[in-house]
């Protein structure tokens, strides 16, 4: 017999003779669909993908490097001689020093308690940690400014002890901290989650305390994520505008952020300056989104199960 034959007859043998559906041991093997796009298709969605990158997101960076170095080297450097320049940046850099290392314990106490631990109001401690991404951050500076202003509900009492917290230092950073404070627990509580609590038990079952557990068991399993939401903590820190415009007053050389010091300068026509002190923010975001990309390359498997949720 040819081999063709020997074919044709191992599909018929391989057919039932009732439906003339190819089986395997006696069950229908059903051939997978299959998508594929036309080429014309595929040619259109990549160029609008690519379209869409490089209008809204390549295209803005290059203006941004663009427009501070457009009178040269010594002009972009000169903006940055200015002391309310240098104050803006000095503010920026405290307030994120600050706001990130508290928001690093928040979000690690945060995530812990709600992945390791059952108790009443565990809900309601999840929605009020995502508040932030739902009320627009001028809302949020708003309502501190109604708690700590001076007519605010505590604005009295902050009077008469010489307190001041809105329009001053301490407002920015409770803005900051406010509006940045869900990265990080938003990054560690799927993958806590999804480890579970047998590691932690067996290590408590062997004797280790808990503070141990946590130090030797939890937090090195989480360090990458834990990393991660440092960053676009860090990163939202240092570019947050609406929250900390509406605290800050506004005072030049004392309660200005880089945002704020931008549109200050924008507004007089200071381009050149304007645009340099951007591109710093332009290039904190991609020190920023290459910091993600190479954790992601060198440790996706971990930072995928964190977006489970």
């Amino acid at each position: 017999m040819s081999d063709r034959a020997t074919t044709e007859h191992a599909v018929l043998k391989s057919t039932d003779d009732a439906s003339g559906v190819p089986s395997h041991g006696g069950r229908p093997v059903w051939p997978r669909p299959t998508i594929d796009e036309a080429p014309l298709t595929k040619a259109i969605l990549v160029v609008l993908a690519v379209g869409f990158l490089a209008l809204f997101i390549v295209l803005p960076l290059i203006a941004v490097f663009a427009e501070a170095f457009r009178r040269g080297l010594d002009h972009y450097l000169e903006s940055f001689a200015d002391p309310d320049t240098q104050a803006a940046i000095r503010l920026t850099l405290m307030v994120a020093a600050i706001a990130v290392p508290l928001n690093l314990v928040f979000g690690i106490c945060a995530a812990w308690a709600i992945a390791k631990f059952d108790f009443h109001g565990k809900s309601l401690l999840i929605t009020l940690i995502d508040l932030p991404f739902s009320v627009s951050p001028v809302v949020s500076g708003l309502v501190f400014v109604l708690l700590f202003g001076a007519q605010g509900l505590f604005g009295k009492w902050l009077a008469a002890h010489d307190l001041q917290i809105v329009f001053a230092v301490p407002g920015i950073v409770l803005a900051t901290v406010f509006v940045t404070f869900p990265f990080v627990a938003r990054e560690l509580i799927p993958l806590m989650q999804e480890q579970g609590t047998s590691e932690e038990e067996a290590a408590l079952t062997l004797g280790a305390s808990g503070l141990r557990t946590f130090l030797t068991v939890t937090l090195p399993n989480v360090k990458w994520a834990l990393l991660y939401g440092v960053l676009l903590c860090n990163a939202r820190a240092m570019g947050e505008f609406g929250a900390v415009s509406v605290v800050s007053g506004h005072v030049r050389g004392l309660t200005n952020t880089m945002p704020l010091h931008v549109e200050i300068l924008y507004n007089e026509y200071n381009f050149v300056a304007a645009f340099a002190v951007a591109s710093i923010l332009a290039g904190l975001a991609l020190l920023t989104l290459m910091a993600k990309s190479v954790l992601e390359w060198r440790y996706g498997d971990a930072l995928a199960r964190t977006r489970l949720y």
